[in-house]
Order: C-alpha cells, then sequence, then structure tokens
C-alpha cells in the first residue's frame, strides 16, 4: 500500500504522558536557573529524555499494522478462505526473477506426517543445484547461468518426533534414511548433509538457522506445501534488529528499479572488510511488468510486519519480501504448494482438531487378530489381514482412536450404524470410503523391543537365535500425525519355514547314499539334483512372490488417499522413561501412622488416674 501512496497521512500523535514528563524537566530547569546539575543528581539526563521522547514521537508516527478483510478474519476470528494454490511452475518462475546472484531455497518439511510432505524431484523443478552425492570430488557449489541456487531441507516441528532435544539429535540417521528413500532413485547416493531439524515452539536450533541466514546473506527463498509452518518459522528465523549503522557501511553494487520498469546498477551497502553471497546481479535485468510474480522490494526495518500465520491451509497468498542487514540480503516467504487435505472431508467444527499442535502420549491398543480394527475419528480404519497374531497400536495424531470388532467397524466408517461413536466425518463421506493400500510390517525391530535378552550387558543372544521376531511400521496420515504399527511373529512363520520348509539335503540324497558309522560315504550319486518344489505363499506381499511372511495391515479412508508408511520411529519406546528415573518415581511404603495409638494410650492413661 504504500509504494502505491494509497496510504492516508497521519498526524503526529503526542500523548499526554510525554507532555507531562516535558513540562516536569522545564520546571527543574527554570526553578535551578537552567543548569541541569540537579537533574543529573536525580539520574535524569535533559539530553537522554529528549531523544527518548524525540524517539517515543517516531514510533507513534510510524504506519500502523494494516491489514486486508481476509487476514483481519484470520488473525481475529481464526476464519477465512484459503486462496488458490500455485503450481511448481509459477514458484520456479518465481525464483527466477529474483535480483540475487547467491539463492538459497529451504524446502520445509512438516515433522507430524514427514516425508509425505517432501517434493521428491524438487532439485530438478526448481533448477538448483543438484544434491551433493557421497563422491569426495563432487562440486560444493556450481553457478548456472551466472546464478547459485543452493537447496536445504528444514524439517519444522521436530519436538513431536522426541520428548527431548537429544533424543531428537539421535534421530538424525533415521531421518536421512526416510528422506533417502522418500526420494527415490534420485537419493540413492547423495549426502544429505543438508537436513536440519527445527522446532519454533520451542526454540529447537532456531538460533542456529537465523546466524545461518544473517551470514549467507542474499536471497533466502522459504518453499514447501501448504500448512507446514513456513509463515510460523520466518517470526523466529528472521535477524530482527540488525540494521547496521551508516559509519559502518560501504558502497556495493546492487540492484534499483527504474522508471522504465528495470533494474540498474546503483551503490548499496555492506560492512568493511566482509566479502558477502549478497552481490546481486547486475547484468541480470528482470522486468517488472504486470505479470511479474515477486513483488517490489518493501521498505527495510528492524522489525518488519511478519507474515499472517493461520492454521488454514493457504494463509499466504503472494510471496512476502522481508530485507534485512541494510540490503544484505532478504527472507522470502512463498505461498504453499497444493496438498491433498483431510480436512476436506471433516465437519466444520473438528476441522482445527486434525493439527498436531504438541506431542501426543499415546496408549497402548491391542489388536487381535482380523476379527478387531482400529477406528481414527471414525474416519480411517485400521484392520489387520493376517490372522493369529496379535497386533499392537499406538496413535500418535489428534484424532481420537476406537476399538471395536471388524463388522462395526466397516458401519461406522460407512455412517450406517445407529451406535453413539464418534464420526468427524462430512455426511456423505461413507460412500467414497475406499482401501488406501495394504502395508506389510517389514521393518524388524527386535533388538529394540526384545529388552535385557539381546543387550550385552545382560542375557547377550543374538537376534538370529531367538524363536520370534518383532515387525513394526509407522503408518502416516497426511498433515495428522502417525500411527506405530508393532506385532510379534514366530521365526519358522516369518520365514515360511515348517510346513513349506524346503526339503534338506538329507532328504534329497538317494537311499543308496548312505554314511558308515565313521562318517565316510559309501556310495557317490553323480545324477543331477532335482529342482526344489515351489513353495506356496499365502501371506505374502501384494505381488505374491516374497519369500518373507510379513504381516501385513489393511487401511481404509476417503477416495483412498491421505495414508503413507515409512521406516518406525519407535516413538513409544522413546516416551517411556529411563529404569533410573522409574526407581525415582516409585514410591517407599508410606509409614503407619500412629495417631490412632497414641490417642488409645492417652485414653488409658487418663482411666488409669
Amino acid at each position: 500500500m504504500a509504494y502505491l501512496g494509497l496510504l492516508p497521512e497521519r498526524k503526529p500523535r503526542i500523548r499526554q504522558e510525554d507532555q507531562v514528563v516535558q513540562e516536569a524537566i522545564r520546571r527543574l530547569e527554570l526553578d535551578h536557573g537552567g543548569e541541569d546539575i540537579h537533574l543529573r543528581s536525580l539520574l535524569l539526563d535533559p539530553q537522554n529524555a529528549a531523544e527518548t521522547a524525540e524517539a517515543s514521537a517516531q514510533l507513534q508516527d510510524a504506519a500502523p499494522e494494516i491489514l486486508c478483510v481476509r487476514c483481519h478474519d484470520l488473525v481475529h476470528h481464526g476464519a477465512g478462505n484459503p486462496i488458490h494454490h500455485p503450481d511448481i511452475d509459477s514458484i520456479r518462475e518465481t525464483i527466477a526473477e529474483s535480483p540475487y546472484k547467491y539463492n538459497h531455497v529451504y524446502h520445509v518439511l512438516d515433522a507430524a506426517d514427514f516425508p509425505m510432505s517432501l517434493l521428491p524431484r524438487i532439485s530438478s523443478l526448481l533448477d538448483t543445484m543438484p544434491l551433493r552425492s557421497r563422491n569426495r570430488r563432487s562440486r560444493h557449489a556450481r553457478f548456472y547461468d551466472g546464478r547459485l541456487t543452493e537447496l536445504s531441507f528444514v524439517i519444522t516441528r521436530s519436538d513431536l518426533f522426541a520428548p527431548r532435544r537429544d533424543q531428537v539429535d539421535r534421530l538424525m540417521p533415521w531421518i536421512r534414511e526416510n528422506l533417502r528413500d522418500a526420494l527415490g532413485r534420485a537419493g540413492r547416493d547423495v549426502r544429505l548433509g543438508n537436513v536440519r531439524c527445527v522446532s519454533a515452539r520451542r526454540n529447537w536450533w532456531t538460533p542456529e538457522l537465523k546466524e545461518e541466514i544473517w551470514k549467507r546473506g542474499g536471497a533466502n527463498w522459504l518453499v514447501g506445501k501448504a500448512n507446514v509452518g513456513k509463515s510460523y518459522l520466518v517470526h523466529h528465523v528472521f535477524p530482527k534488529g540488525r540494521m547496521e549503522p551508516s559509519d559502518k557501511k560501504k558502497e556495493l553494487p546492487v540492484l534499483r528499479m527504474t522508471g522504465s520498469g528495470t533494474y540498474s546498477s546503483y551503490p548499496g551497502h555492506a560492512q568493511q572488510g566482509e566479502v558477502y553471497s549478497v552481490a546481486l546481479d547486475e547484468d541480470r535485468a528482470v522486468n517488472l511488468d504486470a505479470l511479474a510474480l515477486l513483488p517490489p522490494r518493501p521498505d527495510e526495518s528492524n522489525y518488519p510486519q511478519m507474515p499472517v500465520v493461520s492454521g488454514l491451509p493457504g494463509t499466504t497468498a503472494s510471496p512476502i519480501r522481508i530485507p534485512f542487514g541494510s540490503g544484505k540480503g532478504e527472507l522470502i516467504d512463498l505461498p504453499g504448494l497444493e496438498r491433498s487435505a483431510l480436512v476436506d472431508h471433516v465437519k466444520e467444527a473438528h476441522k482445527g482438531s486434525l493439527v498436531m499442535k504438541t506431542r501426543v502420549e499415546p496408549e497402548q491398543v491391542v489388536l487381535k487378530g482380523t476379527d478387531q480394527s482400529l477406528l481414527l475419528g471414525g474416519i480411517i480404519r485400521i484392520t489387520p489381514r493376517t490372522p493369529g497374531l496379535v497386533f499392537l497400536t499406538y496413535n500418535f495424531t489428534p484424532l481420537q482412536e476406537h476399538r471395536t470388532m471388524t463388522e462395526k467397524a466397516i458401519s461406522i466408517q460407512e455412517q450406517t450404524s445407529e451406535l453413539r461413536v464418534e464420526n468427524i466425518a462430512l455426511e456423505g463421506t461413507g460412500e467414497k470410503i475406499a482401501l488406501a493400500g495394504s502395508f506389510r510390517l517389514e521393518y524388524d525391530v527386535t533388538k529394540i523391543r526384545a529388552g535385557p535378552i539381546t543387550r550385552k550387558d545382560a542375557a547377550n543372544i543374538s537376534v538370529d537365535r531367538l524363536p520370534y521376531r518383532v515387525v513394526a511400521l509407522d503408518l502416516l496420515i497426511e498433515g495428522c500425525g502417525w500411527v506405530e504399527i508393532v506385532a510379534q511373529v514366530r521365526t519358522r512363520d516369518l520365514f515360511n519355514e515348517g510346513r513349506q520348509r524346503a526339503r534338506t539335503k538329507a532328504e534329497t540324497l538317494p537311499k543308496e547314499q548312505i554314511t558308515s558309522p565313521s562318517g565316510l560315504l559309501q556310495s557317490l550319486d553323480l545324477s543331477e539334483p532335482e529342482e526344489p518344489e515351489e513353495k506356496d505363499i499365502e501371506y505374502g506381499g501384494p505381488d505374491g512372490k516374497s519369500e518373507i511372511q510379513w504381516p501385513i495391515v489393511d487401511v481404509y479412508s476417503p477416495m483412498g488417499k491421505f495414508i503413507g508408511s515409512r521406516r518406525p520411529l519407535n516413538g513409544w519406546m522413546m516416551a517411556q522413561p529411563k529404569a533410573s528415573q522409574k526407581k525415582k518415581s516409585m514410591r517407599a511404603r508410606p509409614k503407619k501412622s500412629l495417631k490412632g495409638l497414641k490417642q488409645q494410650q492417652k485414653a488409658k492413661r487418663s482411666t488409669a488416674v
């Protein structure tokens, strides 16, 4: 509004309190002949008082925060309509309009459903520098068309992973492995040293990211899907209050918009003795016409107006440029990309309950075989397919869980049941329920779940010698959270031994091929070996060719969407207190009260007298 000249002129507003202070100071000066000795004895410096009054007047003269009707409803009423989400092509064209030579793209991911909010081919879609491979000769940086655009991954709300900061630190190998799986073939040989976790709510690693943005300078772009926390992150990582004083600046070529709608070079500023990666591209002219996607650069201030934060997807309608460091760089919040949202199938009163604001401490829910199912909010159903097993489930979502028989669960989800069970789905959603996928519990967590049996300082039994295996999987619900599923399987059933065990070498040997008491073969069989019989797979993968009989669960959701899977986080185990903490929490047997005994003794003494 300011650069269009649409702001109304405001007269300076003088507060009554400032007038009272100024009048008191004037009277003191008159009483003491204009000397300020008495004022200094009262710890009042007239010069500082005048400067304070002037600064206060400047703050009063500053333009107030101006919000449009939509932003006003979002901030004060929590209501509004989401904007049309841009596509990845418009995001790429917006970054291409950057007047900076050095650009850095932060791909913001959400920890609640990590890594479902990832764009697998973001490096090629945004024309950034390719992810560095594990080859030690791979280049750190490379200019393309006279411009350097690097890429980093930032996982917001990382406090949802674990209750303590050191536990999240130890999860970095697990995070890289899941990210590598989500990147597909492109992520097999990448180094992934550009991944960091942050938690703005608990101030985890946000100061480090703020210093990184400050030192790097240039254009810092926040790219990601809708409602992953980009605008909220801007509030905590923007370097506020760091405008450099004029006596510590030197001229540096930057770009300025001319009357013809193009950028031309003019003297900028930078600190002496330092070379920033902020040098703007002088050879590049960016046309600012009516079709330009990047808005003009606003005036810089120490504490600028920050983006509006709301739980509504699609709050940011256009790129928000926030400069810092007296021309050193900018932090640009881009609109979120379209994301398939479960909120479109939920009643209006329950839409706010889908956001996982704080870490959930779940309860263990047991599903015995295929006859029982787990309902989440009445809209998501998890049903085991493998019979004869006990499944342990842990709900790390804000949705209310409900265990019931499978037949009842189907009728509740399809909205045909008369039972009073909470169902947050819109009317008619039951007709859209479909199979979202059949997921195999194919990750072995026996060593983590077995306890002291496999510990080196205890029984120290190898996992291969155990007669059972513990397998697990994390089911992801897009934008909500995840459900951890664990099952214990007998080893011979898991590896298809016993009933379908292949014939051993002794069974394949002919009758003539027997051994003497000394152990020597009496005869040799020179015929060609028989081919083993084909195994009959009952509970293999969807293709029916898996040799390992992993347990399977079926998940049903609206339109058969919003569901994914990843390696198990083992969040339930991380939430359990340590053995030392358990001992401290255990209370000793309380001492028996002697109040009644003392009263009895007192009564006996009184009667004896």
